[in-house]
């Protein structure tokens, strides 16, 4: 994919797209400081954003925040638990104030109780299936409803997910039932709004809910770079987009 951007002589050229920048937007990112939501912070970042991102973990935030400033980039921190509208209001007010309205938002934040693959669905604890619903499905609705009066005209929604929420897989019990409400989620945005959504599935990525076993979450990251920036806007209409998909564009 090739974009037109003009020098500062005033003569338009053509770029590939990864050379454009995301100087001047904002991106929501929860769930930012570990995996691909860390990655993500640092991918769009470089790429010239305002990043805001939240977690549980102050500690951890900060940490991610020194990191960024070092590096250049621009980025804005804060609590916020995404089982909490409340929290989740306080986190998009803070990124519509610091950094404008929001141009891309993505829901990233997810937990998983116990060892991945080990937990079979009729095994699980009423906790820990409420806990994982809570947090992976309708932490998704949360995010997107909150941040709905800030978003820009032209903003993106993206969603995380795998294929465990498409294809069942036994042992995935409670999480695979949380992905599959999550992409339910965003297909339902994607046809109840006039903004783009995704469901991104970057296959397996090596971070504490895969055990570490998967790709390096930096792919995840380009994969969530391209939705974001360089995928044509009617390619997200609330289906998957995968490697395959951005190979193909």
């Amino acid at each position: 994919m090739r974009v037109a951007v003009a020098s500062a002589a005033g003569v338009l050229m053509w770029l590939p797209s990864q050379l454009v920048a995301m100087d001047g937007r904002t991106v929501v990112v929860t769930g930012g400081t570990r995996g691909i939501g860390a990655a993500s912070v640092r991918a769009f970042a470089d790429a010239g954003a305002h990043v805001v991102t939240c977690a549980r973990d102050t500690g951890a935030l900060d940490e991610l925040a020194g990191e960024i400033r070092e590096s250049g980039g621009t980025i804005t921190t804060q609590r916020a638990d995404v089982r909490d509208e409340f929290d989740v209001e306080r986190l998009v007010e803070t990124a519509a104030h610091e950094g404008g309205a929001i141009d891309v938002l993505v829901a990233n934040a997810g937990v998983y109780h116990g060892d991945p693959g080990e937990t079979p669905v009729d095994r699980e604890s009423y906790a820990a299936f409420d806990d994982t619903m809570r947090t992976n499905a309708r932490g998704v609705f949360t995010t997107a409803r909150e941040a709905r009066p800030h978003l820009a005209d032209e903003a993106r929604l993206l969603v995380l997910s795998g294929g465990v929420a498409r294809e069942a897989r036994a042992g995935f019990g409670a999480y695979a039932v949380s992905k599959a409400a999550a992409e339910a989620v965003a297909r339902q945005f994607a046809v109840d709004t006039e903004w783009p959504v995704g469901v991104v599935d970057p296959g397996a990525v090596a971070t504490d809910l895969t055990g570490g076993r998967g790709t390096d979450p930096e792919r995840a990251a380009d994969l969530l770079l391209w939705a974001a920036r360089d995928a044509a806007p009617e390619r997200l209409d609330g289906s998957v987009l995968d490697r395959r998909a951005m190979r193909e564009a």
